[in-house]
């Protein structure tokens, strides 16, 4: 058993790896902005510490003194909405992290990152696929910090990269009350040709904890089974969350990069499977 030190212990992936680490026997530190959140991690059977991923030294002494075996980062900066803030912490608090864990003498990472900052195609796209890097803003942005976050990571001698699709269910965008509930309320989600692939975050969460067994070097997209156009799926959500149907967009192309990802290595040659293999019944779920 391994002790792992998870970086975004309070978020929407940290709160549900902690009770799966635990269960496995891990013995498990978790990182929080504030009492709340360390009340939240210690009711949840794991050892809370205080601090900010942007305070580098801070961050440093805090990695030193939990010692971990393994690092997990699932830091996000969404609250807002914001593309540059999650950027921001991609970039600068993955460079923080990564570190203290280096100075720590950690050698094994695993960490969130996305599977749709593939550069475009026609097929959904497998993890041989390069990313996106000659987009233009404003997802320039988006995929900097995504490139920043999988190059940091890579320096420590063990990592691995999970490359999550949309993330669906409580506490997530696409959820009552969520943020895109809220615009499907607004009829402001285009049901276009656009493709996306979806993931439900218990399936993402599990993914990480099992990531701890994958072979150093490893990225892996950790998405559902059914890609899908807007046009499938916009419906489905809107009716999930009590929106009004979308208007019909008129039928013609989609946006290169919007062309979803391929689980065939996770599912295949990792053992992941998840429980909602299609966001159809997931998000009736």
């Amino acid at each position: 058993m391994a002790h792992v030190f998870v970086a975004g212990a309070t978020g929407v992936l940290g709160r549900r790896v902690l009770p799966l680490l635990l269960a496995e026997g891990h013995r498990v530190t978790g990182l929080t902005r504030g009492g709340a959140g360390a009340a939240a991690v210690r009711a949840a059977g794991a050892a809370p510490v205080i601090g900010d991923v942007y305070d580098r030294d801070g961050l440093a002494r805090l990695v030193a003194a939990s010692a971990p075996d393994v690092v997990m980062h699932q830091l996000t900066d969404l609250a807002d909405g914001s593309g540059d803030a999650n950027a921001r912490m991609r970039t600068t608090g993955t460079r923080n992290l990564v570190d203290a864990a280096a100075a720590a003498g950690v050698r094994r990472i695993v960490a969130q990152s996305i599977a749709w900052a593939y550069e475009g195609g026609q097929d959904p796209a497998d993890e041989t696929e390069p990313l996106d890097l000659s987009a233009p803003a404003p997802r320039k942005t988006t995929v900097d910090g995504v490139v920043a976050l999988e190059t940091a990571v890579r320096e420590l001698p063990e990592w691995v990269v999970l490359r999550y699709g949309l993330l669906y269910g409580p506490g997530t965008w696409y959820a009552t009350g969520g943020l895109m509930a809220s615009a499907a309320a607004a009829g402001t989600l285009p049901a276009d040709g656009d493709v996306s692939s979806f993931v439900h975050a218990d399936d993402a969460a599990a993914a990480a904890v099992q990531a701890l067994d994958w072979p150093s070097g490893a990225v892996v997209n950790v998405v559902d089974d059914e890609p899908a156009t807007a046009r499938e799926w916009v419906p489905v959500f809107c009716e999930a969350v009590g929106g009004p149907p979308p208007e019909p967009v008129a039928a013609g192309g989609r946006t290169p990069w919007a062309r979803g990802a391929d689980n065939h290595y996770a599912r295949k040659h990792l053992g992941w499977v998840p429980v909602h293999a299609s966001w159809r019944s997931g998000f009736c779920a």
